[in-house]
């Protein structure tokens, strides 16, 4: 997905994408019950754990991360200084107030609105779990978004791949620094390493295995055989955490099924107040719309699959954390599309020649 012929081949969602809200409800009743009557299972995987890590959650995730990060074309960030406003509207968002208006409105709901319905200890999780939400914005789905509001693919590249950047450096301050905000202390040793574990190593294997294909096979070959092999591979990785994920949950589900909602409450609010504080500025700067949708596409959605395998990490597989970060994947894909609806039905408040 991270050049033209690529994101031709991605006009639409796939049914895995466009139902993932559903695929997810199926994952968790399955997990749930999975838990509750072949709890075997969870436990003896939970037996296979290195640094607090989940090793069979740890190769699931891998699944999911590596084949976005091939289709990310690094090398497009020669271009980063072609209509730099519409990066500096995607940084600002994404870095500067998208974890921190997280964690506002995530706190303010989770521990004042929701106060006589969530104890202070699972406020302080559901928290933690908001926290990682948004301090990790989107690297793979916004190529989706991207192309269904027909947004430009080769600046869509750098705003995904200058962003991917960034997190290696500001994703691991910012967490520690609002986790410890909430009252969470924060093993640093664990959160680099599943940085390290979650963004280092599916980054470094992406641009290799990338760099060598298209030099032994060409362009044409990566982009229209080679990646399409690895479709299906992170859906399926997704589904699979979810499941031993939820296998894990199935407790927490069982005695609070309100909370699924009352998580995504603010995750939701949340979602669309990104996008607008994206979206209308690029507006006011004159920003092309097909380089405007995009802006707000990555800072309204949420890079979840590391959120989730960081979750894990620092709070173990059954932690509410946890939760928090799977409803995202819930509410991800709804309220997107209302989002690319509104994008699609708003060009003429833009010059939309880039």
């Amino acid at each position: 997905m991270a050049d033209n012929s690529t994101m031709e081949n991605n006009k639409g969602l796939s049914v895995f994408e466009k139902y993932l809200t559903i695929w997810v409800l199926l994952c968790m009743v399955i997990g749930v019950l999975i838990g509750k009557f072949l709890p075997v299972i969870p436990e003896f995987l939970s037996k296979f754990e290195y640094a607090r890590v989940s090793i069979p959650i740890a190769v699931l995730i891998w699944l999911m991360i590596y084949p976005m990060m091939m289709k990310v074309d690094f090398a497009s960030i020669k271009n980063v200084g072609k209509n730099p406003e519409g990066l500096f509207v995607t940084w600002t968002a994404n870095w500067l107030i998208k974890p921190f208006t997280m964690f506002g409105i995530a706190w303010f709901f989770f521990y004042i609105v929701f106060s006589s319905l969530i104890s202070a200890e699972l406020a302080r999780e559901y928290l933690a779990g908001a926290v990682l939400l948004g301090a990790a914005p989107c690297t793979a789905m916004v190529f989706v978004w991207s192309s269904l509001t027909r947004g430009n693919p080769a600046y869509t590249v750098v705003q995904v791949a200058t962003n991917d950047l960034i997190i290696l450096f500001a994703f691991t301050p910012i967490v520690a620094f609002l986790l410890g905000v909430s009252g969470i202390t924060i093993p640093w040793d664990t959160l680099l390493l599943s940085v390290f574990l979650f963004v280092v190593i599916p980054l470094l294997g992406g641009i290799l295995t990338r760099v060598h294909v298209i030099r032994t096979k060409g362009q044409d070959y990566f982009n229209n055989n080679f990646i399409t092999k690895f479709n299906n591979v992170t859906i399926v990785g997704l589904l699979l955490t979810l499941v031993l994920i939820f296998s894990f949950q199935g407790d927490v589900i069982i005695n609070n099924p309100l909370h699924i909602v009352l998580i995504a409450i603010p995750l939701a609010i949340q979602t669309y107040f990104i996008f607008f504080i994206s979206y209308l500025p690029c507006m006011k700067l004159k920003i092309p719309h097909d380089i405007a949708a995009p802006a707000g596409m990555i800072g309204a959605s949420n890079f979840f699959e590391l959120s989730v395998a960081v979750a894990i990490s620092l709070f173990g597989a059954a932690s509410p954390a946890v939760l928090a970060t799977i409803v995202g994947v819930l509410v991800e894909v709804p309220v997107m599309l209302s989002l690319v609806k509104f994008a699609n039905s708003t060009t003429n408040w833009f010059n939309n020649k880039s």
